[in-house]
């Protein structure tokens, strides 16, 4: 399924957009976020030289309802907010893309990592234009799980291999001394480690869209 990251300039009129580039060296992590047709609810972590600051200015925004402070030490702050334009979320609801969490804010730009099916990716492109949102894409590439690609058996003997520096350069590790440490034989680790990394390599090369040529 693809994977998406997307960066979103924020438009002047949205509070938060407004705040962040007020404060460019303050970070704000979106730990979960909420909407419905009225109105938005997200917990944030807020990194900033004066993080207190930047909480009060986003108390006084228009928006902004509500702000509880949850939590506070140097430089950190985490905080509820409650408010009436959740502009950020609507393209993501409206196009059945579900957000990653977290995912931060800074100096007016939000960074997304989105994974879902093409055509709601495109028509989540489209929400965010219908939105005033522009964007850019720093890539799109399938998302492969872990456990689909190689066997918990085939897993566990790569791990091992690089864990034991079998594939440093020179290796600190032979195959025979490898097979030994995971109690196989030699024969089985070799072939084990050769299916693995064809899956790996073959997988590897498909990202970057590498053409295979026939003699």
């Amino acid at each position: 399924m693809p994977q998406a990251k997307l960066r979103l300039d924020i438009p002047d009129e949205v509070w938060i957009g407004d705040i962040t580039r007020r404060y460019p060296d303050a970070s704000v992590r979106i730990l979960a976020a909420l909407s419905d047709e009225d109105a938005g609810v997200g917990l944030a972590e807020i990194t900033a030289s004066n993080p207190r600051e930047v909480v009060r200015d986003i108390e006084d925004a228009e928006d902004v309802t509500s702000v509880d402070m949850l939590k506070y030490s140097d430089g950190d702050v985490l905080v509820q907010f409650e408010t009436t334009m959740p502009l950020l979320l609507l393209p993501a609801r409206d196009s059945g893309v579900p957000l990653e969490m977290p995912f931060e804010i800074q100096d007016g730009t939000a960074t997304w990592e989105v994974t879902a099916p093409s055509e709601r990716l495109s028509e989540l492109g489209t929400q965010l234009e219908s939105f005033g949102i522009s964007f850019t894409v720093d890539y799109v590439q399938q998302r492969l799980n872990e456990e689909q690609l190689v066997t918990d058996r085939q897993r566990r003997v790569v791990q091992t291999a690089l864990e034991e520096g079998y594939y440093d350069t020179p290796r600190d590790s032979s195959l025979t001394e490898l097979a030994d440490s995971l109690d196989i034989a030699k024969s089985t680790a070799s072939e084990t480690l050769h299916r693995a990394e064809e899956k790996i390599i073959k997988h590897y090369a498909e990202q970057f869209q590498w053409a295979s040529s026939e003699e």
